[in-house]
């Protein structure tokens, strides 16, 4: 049996970790989504990375398939992914899920306090 901790880490072993000062090179580029799978609240609390899609972690699957009656246009194969959450495990996961999709450019950025820590900026979500 598997632990959330195991998930986490077979996860991040496969979806590369990318820096904020990194991801901040790629906001606004529309070759790029950045994913926000937090809750509603929680975005609604701290806001969200500029232009950042905000998809709880338990719809993604169904936004980012194109055949799923709730696609997100947002979502495209295409693209690059940049996906964070509030402590990166989150993410992580979703990430690999995304990978398993055909995403083929999925990265992780970790948690959102990282991102504001390093000075990212953070529109209302």
């Amino acid at each position: 049996m598997k632990t959330v901790q195991a998930m986490i880490a077979e996860a991040d072993a496969q979806v590369p970790r990318i820096s904020p000062q990194e991801a901040k090179s790629l906001v606004g580029r529309p070759d790029v989504v950045f994913l926000d799978v937090r809750e509603p609240a929680e975005v609604a609390a701290s806001g969200k990375v500029p232009g950042a899609v905000a998809v709880p972690r338990g719809l993604v699957e169904f936004r980012a398939d194109p055949n799923s009656p709730l696609h997100d246009a947002a979502f495209d194969r295409a693209k690059t992914v940049v996906t964070y959450c509030a402590s990166g495990g989150r993410s992580a996961l979703v990430g690999k899920t995304l990978k398993e999709m055909g995403y083929g450019n999925v990265y992780n950025l970790g948690g959102f306090k990282g991102w504001l820590d390093a000075g990212g900026e953070a529109e209302k979500g």
